[in-house]
């Protein structure tokens, strides 16, 4: 075994955050043993900033390549870095190449997660992946209308954090996920690449997610394998950045079909679909009416307001009083409902009627 854990950031514009991200990796309780850093189309100083960091003697063996002209964006450059690897130990990564870390460059992870994540993919022969639990940075916020923005994003994260599937996670992040080198080599046995290059593939961490259990492997989440993400500061970014994931699965999704491994997926967004379709056509109705002649004359709609202040707020606990106190409110979660329902149902429209935009 020449290493027991490999880092891939693939980096693309990225002089603000990589350093932060590849000093996390240095301060981690159980460093690893080589970082490949992959910039990719990039314009500004990231290829520096990630130079000085591989020429710091204090840092872990780092190696920085670069891929100027890479027409296969993310996807493209995780299989670029992983062909080098695999030509610097000899061609396959079994037996010489343990595990291996995917990143993002605007990401920072908690100092234990390397050294939990080796424990939890441990613990069972037949997990080929461990996916980040991803939280949301505080305190980036310049004005009241940003507070509210990130501060939604914050909680949308931690509840999705808690709320993930643990044995059959629908996506591992791409903000960080750790595999184990051996799935990772049967993926290129079978198919050629890990990464799926293609211009149309807008979520290479999905639909490599999908190839994992269509080839056996089993992948779960850990809660306490944390990763720090960035957060989108305007809506117009929000909007673009989860049209770009939602868009991404539902093409995905149309390419499977109905599978064993896509039906709780497409359950899931049918189940958005209604709900959205619930609170257009009876919710806010109802919620008219009530305002004008009292709750006291409409009592399931009382008792659905009661549940859905409480239930929100008790989903969110693990993230302190504050949020749970905002999640009670209701209004600012309503806000926010109403603006994920958008992107929904935008991105579906947008699979069936327009091509897949270029994005690198």
């Amino acid at each position: 075994m020449l290493y027991e854990t490999v880092v891939l950031v693939p980096a693309r514009n990225e002089e603000v955050g990589v350093l932060t991200s590849l000093e996390s990796l240095a301060g981690q309780t159980r460093r690893p043993d080589l970082i490949i850093v992959v910039v990719n189309n990039s314009t500004d100083r990231t290829e520096d900033f990630a130079r000085t960091f591989a020429d710091d003697p204090r840092t872990p063996a780092t190696v920085v390549l670069t891929l100027d002209d890479n027409p296969h964006k993310k996807a493209g450059a995780l299989n670029y870095g992983l062909h080098r690897l695999r030509e610097h130990v000899g061609g396959r990564l079994n037996g010489r190449v343990g595990h291996v870390l995917v990143m993002d460059a605007d990401t920072e992870l908690h100092p234990r997660f390397i050294e939990r994540a080796r424990n939890v993919i441990a613990s069972d022969p037949e997990l080929g992946g461990v996916s980040a639990a991803c939280l949301g940075r505080t305190d980036l916020w310049r004005n009241p209308w940003q507070r509210y923005l990130l501060g939604m994003q914050i909680i949308e994260y931690g509840r999705a954090a808690n709320a993930r599937y643990r044995k059959d996670v629908h996506t591992m992040s791409g903000a960080g996920s750790f595999y184990r080198a051996e799935a990772l080599q049967g993926l290129i046995d079978w198919r050629g690449e890990v990464f799926w290059e293609d211009h149309r593939n807008l979520v290479e961490d999905y639909e490599t997610t999908l190839a994992l259990k269509e080839s056996g492997w089993k992948v779960t989440a850990n809660q306490l394998c944390i990763a720090y993400t960035d957060l989108m500061p305007t809506l117009r970014e929000l909007i673009q950045q989860r049209e770009r994931w939602s868009r991404g699965t539902v093409d995905t999704l149309r390419r499977r079909g109905w599978t064993k491994f896509t039906w709780h997926s497409i359950s899931t967004m049918i189940m958005g679909l209604i709900g959205i379709a619930y609170i257009c056509v009876w919710g806010a109705p109802q919620l008219a009416v009530a305002a004008q002649h009292g709750f006291s004359q409409h009592p399931l709609l009382l008792s659905l307001f009661a549940f859905w202040i409480v239930y929100p707020a008790l989903r969110v606990r693990n993230l302190g009083w504050k949020a749970m106190l905002v999640e009670a409110v209701l209004i600012p979660e309503l806000v926010y409902t109403v603006v994920r329902g958008y992107w929904l149902v935008s991105s579906i429209l947008k699979s069936y009627v327009t091509r897949v935009s270029a994005w690198k």
